[in-house]
């Protein structure tokens, strides 16, 4: 049965400094970690190319994003000493965007609006 996909997704992008790469790492693998008693995360994980990284990230709502940066950022902070975050993008339908917008504002995020689609 499939339904409306109502999930929210952050896609940020980093560039790690080089040298930099373990402790990355490390600092994601403590994000995960943080994120697993989260009770609105859907998905969670980083994956990498080199040096660049990737958080594949996804919340039931705009407050789940919320909740989740006030929880890892402390971390996220550390990570963005050693990297840049070069992208992040939101997708979401158009109600969540809206209550991202300023909450958000510093990281620069580009915004996609989810107008159809479906989850299982």
């Amino acid at each position: 049965m499939a339904l409306e996909d109502t999930v929210c997704t952050l896609v940020p992008y980093f560039t790690v400094q080089d040298g930099k790469l373990d402790e990355f790492k490390a600092l994601g693998e403590q994000m995960v970690e943080r994120t697993k008693n989260e009770a609105d995360v859907a998905f969670y994980g980083f994956s990498f190319s080199g040096q660049r990284a990737h958080c594949r990230e996804g919340y039931k709502s705009a407050a789940g994003i919320l909740a989740h940066l006030e929880n890892v950022g402390p971390l996220l902070g550390e990570a963005l000493k050693i990297a840049s975050l070069d992208l992040l993008e939101v997708h979401a339908p158009a109600a969540d965007i809206a209550s991202l917008q300023e909450p958000l504002k510093d990281l620069n995020p580009v915004y996609f609006t989810m107008e159809t689609g479906f989850r299982r």
